[in-house]
């Protein structure tokens, strides 16, 4: 009889252990002997992230457990207050780090994305966490509640997360978007909270390509009229320049103006961009896809715990919510490796109820083998 280890040794297993300790060298520099590891660290959040664990005192618990297990997961002892401290203190930094190597990894064996051009798809977002205003004063969002707000932005390439930041909730969707680099000759696709006429501009200058809705009560003047073919539900095709005072300071050059009627809703969408060349019913399709960022969201939500922290400092928070991030790229990783066709939320939930079960892990995923049919039984007539 063949031995394996738990599936939650074989999933850790993907992280390649090399590249994580010299990240952690190159983070912690040599700390002092006894001190929780970055990889007992990140063992005991990850046995959080997988297995649903919602407090230290759970985690803790949970790893007792199966204490002789630390062996195969190369790590150490793990008390809730310890982790706790290492949560508190250990800078958030490093997985942010392991967070693009992990994404780097992942991308080589993702699939690509649906649209006929060969330019990288990114989509732009945020969504707020909600925490106790009490706890986090720093998060205050309004007068009655704070919140972090995480901002994505997800790679089409796989529908994975290729840059992740977490901010107080007040922190401005563009403010963030500012700080990231694309790759040149990206598309960016965003809604309305990136309206930023100047940053756009930037963009463009940047050979990168961008695709949003335009901003309500925007003034403008149109220098060309394009055919449109309106059974594709495409309701105008312009050339315009934006006209208000602010817009001639910052000499904005002109962009596309593209009116699109969803037939499947009746609802009428206006979009711009600085892609001049592709089809009007492409620019629509490139917005519409922008919808994958919100089904990302709500499957860290339901399936990851970013929802309830494990600690009261802003390190602590970061450090769970990048390490569900780490987990959300490992599954992915896993799922291209093994050219799986379950769906990632499926993948989760049988990891989940067999975490620390000793068989294969492709095993859970491969149909059960054919019995047949048994035909000794009594026959009654």
């Amino acid at each position: 009889m063949s031995h394996h280890n738990t599936i939650l040794s074989q999933i850790l297993k993907l992280v390649p252990r090399h590249e994580f300790e010299r990240l952690a060298k190159g983070h912690d520099g040599t700390r002092r002997q006894g001190a929780m590891s970055r990889w007992t660290q990140f063992v005991a959040m990850s046995t959080a992230q997988l297995s649903g664990r919602s407090s230290l005192r759970d985690i803790e618990s949970t790893i007792l457990s199966q204490k002789h297990l630390s062996y195969h997961l190369g790590s150490g002892a793990v008390k809730r207050t310890t982790l706790s401290r290492a949560n508190r203190d250990l800078s958030a930094s490093f997985f942010e780090a392991l967070f693009g190597k992990l994404y780097q990894r992942c991308e080589q064996g993702a699939g690509r994305h649906k649209f006929g051009f060969k330019h990288k798809l990114f989509s732009l977002d945020s969504t707020l966490l909600d925490v106790s205003l009490k706890v986090f004063p720093q998060a205050n969002y309004n007068r009655m509640k704070a919140a972090f707000k995480l901002h994505v932005g997800l790679d089409y390439d796989g529908l994975i997360p290729a840059f992740a930041a977490l901010t107080p909730g007040k922190v401005g969707d563009q403010t963030q978007a500012k700080l990231l680099s694309f790759p040149k000759g990206s598309v960016l696709v965003f809604d309305r909270g990136y309206m930023d006429y100047k940053w756009h501009n930037q963009l463009t200058s940047q050979g990168i390509y961008w695709v949003t809705r335009i901003r309500t009560g925007a003034k403008y003047r149109v220098l060309e009229r394009r055919p449109v073919d309106q059974s594709q539900g495409v309701t105008s095709d312009q050339i315009i320049e934006y006209t208000s005072d602010r817009s001639s300071k910052n000499n904005l050059r002109p962009v596309r103006r593209v009116g699109y009627r969803d037939p499947e809703t009746g609802k009428h969408y206006v979009f711009t961009t600085n892609q001049f060349d592709w089809s009007a019913k492409t620019i629509a399709e490139i917005y519409k896809q922008r919808w994958q960022v919100e089904l990302f969201f709500k499957w860290i939500k339901q399936n990851l715990k970013i929802k309830a922290f494990l600690g009261t400092s802003e390190n602590a928070v970061m450090t769970q919510v990048m390490v569900a991030l780490c987990i959300y790229l490992i599954l992915a990783y896993f799922k291209f490796q093994a050219r799986l066709g379950q769906s990632l939320q499926q993948i989760t939930r049988l990891i989940h109820v067999n975490l620390f079960a000793r068989r294969d892990i492709m095993a859970l995923f491969r149909p059960p083998p054919d019995q047949g049919t048994k035909t000794d039984q009594l026959a009654l007539w």
